[in-house]
């Protein structure tokens, strides 16, 4: 048995490779499937299956242009009724791979589909060696069942029953998730790249929990779940359109730019809070790719409305990629030249100024005067925040900028400085007249101020940088 893990950073999805001796299968593949075209070719294997756990809500995936790649067979579970030519599969079927035998187990709770695959390699003997879990169970976590509101309880209740059919493996057996640290399918995921049915059994603290405990602890308030969770579901279900397909994004001069934006077009641009803040095209909407920007890309940007790039040199590709990934197919060209292109053409732009750790202290020395907005989430709030900053997490900006005065001075803050320039853009869109950013978040701010006591709530020990 041969097998391969691959991670795309910004969403923490992990897909993987398990080859056999002439043949492999993709599990839970994304949209970029050229890294596996390329394994599989080195490895002097053929791509023949490509398993679906589940419909994913993060990302699109990537199994309709690998089976046109390929020629592979797509597996998804048969609860799914996925709208293309796929092998349906459901409890007790199995998937053979040389000398690999795929057995399916149902394991719905995340979503209401969920399979996971049970690999035994028959050349080694007859115990269960791995198990693909997709978000049912996570390093240290589990998946999450209140992606539908209305269905949370139901799902909480069949989570907790699939959880323990696959306790039921040998505890050698890898564990091997469709998520790592950093995503939102769950609500605390580990650090691991994989692990085992035994380690699990040991560390965490979820699993052993009856199941009334395990219903009380997934009902408590978890990560918020972004917009286009909600919507890439069902197109994986439906069948993505091929990248090959989708129309080509090509470099605008700024005069085309300026009239596709008068057409309707927003424009993401994708450099850091700092250039953002230096200059950037009226309007923009600031998401740094350099951060978590696929999700927050999904949550904030208009799914229908044409979609204009501005980026750093070298970078666009980049950007359209991780846009594509979370559904984000309508992007109509990119910048020519950058900035420094659209300011040489007169066009007019604006600017966010940073406000340094130091000017912070002058600023609530000043007393009124100014609003300050914190842009992480309730969680990160609770842990720790200044007493004068009101908590508005960065996506309910969309509609909340009202409760703001559009004269009055406004701070946004979050950990680094990326999620409060998405705030300070959103906030600018929303008609606010003087918005400013906190450089290098509250972080910097704690690590520069000499004396926290009396100005902030909670320990700082519980600031986390992002």
């Amino acid at each position: 048995m041969h097998l391969s893990s691959f991670f795309v950073e910004g969403i923490a999805h992990r897909s993987y490779l398990l080859g056999g001796d002439r043949s492999c299968a993709i599990v839970d593949p994304s949209r970029d499937v050229g890294i596996y075209i390329e394994a599989a070719a080195k490895l002097g294997l053929r791509i023949t299956h490509i398993l679906e756990t589940h419909l994913h809500a993060d990302f699109i995936s990537g199994h309709m242009d690998l089976a046109a790649a390929t020629g592979a067979k797509i597996v998804a579970p048969a609860a799914a009724r996925c709208g293309f030519d796929h092998t349906p599969v459901a409890e007790g079927d199995t998937v053979q791979i040389d000398r690999l035998s795929i057995s399916v187990l149902d394991t719905p709770g995340h979503t209401p589909e969920h399979v996971s695959y049970v690999v035994t390699d028959l050349s080694r003997g007859a115990e269960p060696s791995a198990v693909f879990t997709g978000d049912t169970i996570f390093a240290g976590d589990t998946g999450r069942p209140d992606i539908f509101p209305d269905r949370a309880s139901e799902l909480t209740a069949k989570l907790y029953e699939s959880i323990r059919r696959l306790m039921a493996l040998p505890d050698g057996c890898l564990v091997l998730p469709a998520h790592g640290a950093g995503s939102l399918c769950g609500r605390s995921i580990g650090t691991m790249p994989l692990t085992t049915i035994g380690y699990e059994k040991a560390s965490n603290p979820v699993l052993s929990m009856d199941a009334g405990g395990f219903a009380a602890e997934l009902a408590k308030a978890g990560p918020p779940v972004p917009d286009h969770f909600l919507r890439c579901g069902p197109v994986n279900a439906a069948g993505p359109a091929l990248l090959s397909d989708l129309p080509p994004a090509p470099q605008l001069g700024s005069d085309d730019f300026a009239s596709r934006i008068e057409a309707g077009a927003i424009v993401v641009d994708t450099r850091s809070y700092d250039a953002f803040g230096g200059m950037h095209v009226p309007g923009s909407l600031s998401i740094d790719l350099d951060g978590n920007f696929s999700t927050m890309a999904g949550w904030v940007v208009p799914h229908s409305r044409s979609i204009l790039v501005v980026a750093q040199p070298g970078r666009a590709g980049e950007a359209l990629a991780c846009l594509r990934r979370v559904g984000l197919d309508t992007v109509a060209g990119t910048l020519a030249g950058g900035m420094f292109a659209w300011a040489r053409s007169g066009k007019p732009v604006s600017r966010v100024y940073q406000v340094s750790p130091g000017e912070l202290g002058a600023i609530l020395d000043g007393g009124d005067g100014w609003r300050l907005v914190d842009v992480r989430s309730p969680a990160e709030y609770a842990a720790f925040h200044l007493k004068e900053a009101v908590n508005i997490p960065v996506a309910d900006l969309r509609t909340r900028s009202r409760e703001l005065v559009p004269t009055t001075p406004t701070l946004v803050m979050c950990g680094s400085g990326r999620r409060s320039i998405l705030g300070a853009s959103m906030l600018l869109r929303g008609g606010l007249k003087t918005v400013f950013n906190l450089a290098g978040g509250l972080p910097a701010a704690v690590r520069s101020m000499k004396r926290l006591d009396g100005l902030f709530e909670g320990d700082p020990k519980n600031l986390v940088s992002g």
